[in-house]
């Protein structure tokens, strides 16, 4: 998952979701669950209280709320960060996680909407702006509301009472009592998801939670076993069932629905309406399983279709497939995409990614892959690492999840497909990105905003097993890394752990562009890059593939999405736009592996449910680390 925009500065350094979720979650690496409170006389107030604790009370007491109702809600939504005034990638801002989500958030986040002309509608829905309703409450300004914290737990507060005045009639001091309140606060559409939300809540009081915040404040929430939850106020809020409660799921996979929030997507009827899904994107959550989902329940324009359990491969799917999940940061990829999430951490994958994770996603995929007509192969599954940016000024803080620490082989030969023997053909062929996982130890630096469970707290270099191998300018272990002109123009590469640019993962095929010895050259994101590949023993020649190159002299633009021309769109209808990715092309002279076939461009309008086809192709295209796509017309397509 991704952090706050507090880390804009460090875009690369960016992963999935938020902070509010990431700071819940080094709870469970720390100590496998959160901290049980001693029960405390004052109903949940520690003796020595900090500032925040006693902001807590105040604005609990102010509007007679429960302080433990109010402490529990802002844990389960913040774990009681208050992100320094900044928001986090859902458009929440304070410990209460109060929204306010903009057209750009909607456009740079994971649904990727740059460039729609409904942007503006996507992010106009009510439940994406609590900030105003608290500011309506309280009197206090939307400026107080995102920035200071003690005005933010005060606008929490009042819309928790505000909602329980709705539901109840009247404020209780007995916390059970506000169930339906705390229901209602999670913003959901569905039942289930409030549900979800308030069960997590309600949690958390009975067994109590302590945490030192991001800020290095002592919180605490006494547990307390003897409040009883009215479940029954759920029915007062009136909220519809979720249209579905079927999972779409292999049976030898444990699976239950919970549905996403209904802004966190788009209704559709793929592939049945003419939307082809081809392709599908593995993600880490960098959280808790439980947090994931609950994060996916509350509107803010994230989801991913399912969520999968570390301990045991355990599935909870929240989008149906024939609708689109806002989940890759790319709306052409959301378009044609199924997406899944695997509980865990980039910075710890080997860890968290266990075999029942694995072999739950193998049995997963192939009945997706089944169901859809999905290559199985590393050109359509992908990681989240791998899509394209849809807009240049976006390349650079496009996800990096799962990590390094995938293991790619393993996932692909429990799908049945084997790389074949190692080796390494002649200048111009293909060859697939191939390490032995277990063997493949690389040296990468890990920082502390690499790392949302805490564990990390300086900057550090470790040695791991990794799915990658190191791109440099030459055939030399002392040549600069390759440094990816999204992420460093004009300079070298790094080894940061979120560095993706030097990267070439296990399954990417890329076509040879020289041989030195130990080392051999490919063509990658526009020039020549080299890795270290003795006896061909880190990759394995590839055959049946399409390549693609320069149809003429000049260099090939390079695009993230896939729309349709402006004049292709019916009367009525806003064109969406794109441009070229301006610091890429493919030049003259060089080559790169293609899908088998191209696809029309194509787009989306949930609102008619109108899919409107382009008449030009595109190949969706190797090309670094991630993907790009040309225009067919552009390039020379050969089978190598």
């Amino acid at each position: 998952m991704s952090s706050s925009n507090s880390r804009r500065g460090d875009a690369a350094s960016r992963r999935r979701r938020p902070v509010l979720l990431t700071a819940v979650a080094a709870l469970a690496v720390a100590g496998g669950a959160a901290v049980p409170a001693p029960a405390l006389a004052d109903g949940g107030i520690a003796d020595s209280a900090t500032t925040l604790q006693q902001e807590f009370a105040a604005a609990a007491d102010a509007y007679h709320v429960p302080r433990q109702v109010l402490l529990a809600v802002a844990y389960e939504e913040s774990a009681w960060d208050t992100h320094a005034g900044q928001h986090s990638t859902d458009g929440g801002f304070g410990p209460m996680h109060l929204t306010d989500v903009t057209p750009a958030m909607m456009a740079g986040g994971d649904a990727g909407a740059v460039g729609r002309g409904d942007v503006a509608k996507l992010a106009a829905q009510p439940a994406l702006h609590t900030v105003q309703a608290a500011a309506k409450l309280t009197g206090l300004s939307v400026e107080e509301l995102r920035t200071d914290p003690a005005a933010n737990i005060r606008g929490g507060a009042a819309l928790l009472a505000s909602y329980q005045e709705a539901v109840a009639g009247s404020r209780s001091a007995d916390p059970g009592n506000w169930y339906g309140a705390v229901a209602r606060y999670s913003q959901a559409g569905e039942r289930q998801g409030a549900a979800a939300f308030a069960g997590r809540v309600f949690a958390a009081i009975e067994k109590g939670v302590s945490r030192t915040t991001a800020d290095g404040e002592q919180v605490r929430l006494a547990a307390d076993s003897d409040v009883v939850a009215r479940s029954g106020q759920l029915k007062a809020l009136d909220l519809k069932s979720a249209a579905t409660t079927d999972t779409e799921c292999p049976a030898t996979v444990a699976c239950t629905f919970v549905p996403a929030a209904a802004s966190n997507g788009q209704v559709s009827n793929r592939p049945a309406n003419g939307i082809r899904i081809d392709s599908i994107v593995i993600h880490d959550t960098e959280s808790s399983y439980d947090a994931a989902v609950n994060f996916f329940t509350q509107p803010g324009g994230s989801a991913a279709h399912y969520v999968m359990r570390s301990s045991d491969g355990a599935v909870t799917q929240m989008v149906p497939t024939k609708d689109l999940a806002f989940h890759a940061g790319n709306y052409s990829t959301n378009m044609h995409s199924i997406g899944i999430e695997h509980e865990g951490y980039a910075a710890h994958g080997a860890t968290w990614y266990t075999e029942a994770q694995y072999e739950a996603t193998a049995e997963l995929v192939k009945y997706l892959a089944e169901r859809f007509g999905i290559p199985l192969d590393r050109q359509h599954i992908i990681g989240h690492d791998n899509v394209a940016g849809p807009k240049s000024s976006l390349v650079s803080g496009m996800h990096w999840d799962p990590g390094p620490s995938w293991d790619w082989n393993h996932l692909m030969s429990l799908l049945g497909v084997h790389t074949g023997r190692h080796g390494v053909g002649p200048v111009g062929s293909v060859v697939t990105i191939a390490p032995r996982f277990e063997d493949n130890l690389q040296t990468v630096q890990i920082c502390p905003s690499d790392d949302p469970t805490g564990a990390t707290t300086a900057c550090t270099e470790t040695q791991q097993p990794s799915d990658f191998l190191y791109l440099r300018t030459g055939p030399s272990d002392t040549a600069p890394l390759f440094g990816d002109q999204a992420l460093h123009p004009g300079a070298a590469g790094t080894d940061r752990i979120n560095d993706w640019g030097a990267m070439a993962a296990a399954g990417q095929q890329f076509v040879v562009a020289d041989r030195d010895g130990d080392w051999t050259a490919i063509w990658y994101g526009g020039s020549k890059v080299w890795f270290y590949n003795p006896h061909g023993c880190n990759t394995a020649p590839a055959h049946g593939v399409k390549v693609i190159s320069a149809a003429g002299d000049a260099p090939v633009a390079v695009y993230g999405s896939s729309y349709p021309d402006a004049s292709e769109y019916p009367a009525g209808l806003s064109p969406s736009t794109q441009a070229p990715l301006s610091m890429y092309t493919v030049p003259a002279g060089q080559a790169y592996v293609a899908t088998t076939a191209p696809s029309l461009t194509d787009d989306f309008f949930p609102s008619s449910g109108r899919v409107v086809t382009g008449a030009k192709a595109m190949y969706t295209v190797q090309y670094n680390h991630r993907v790009a796509l040309v225009y067919a017309a552009d390039v020379t397509a050969t089978d190598g």
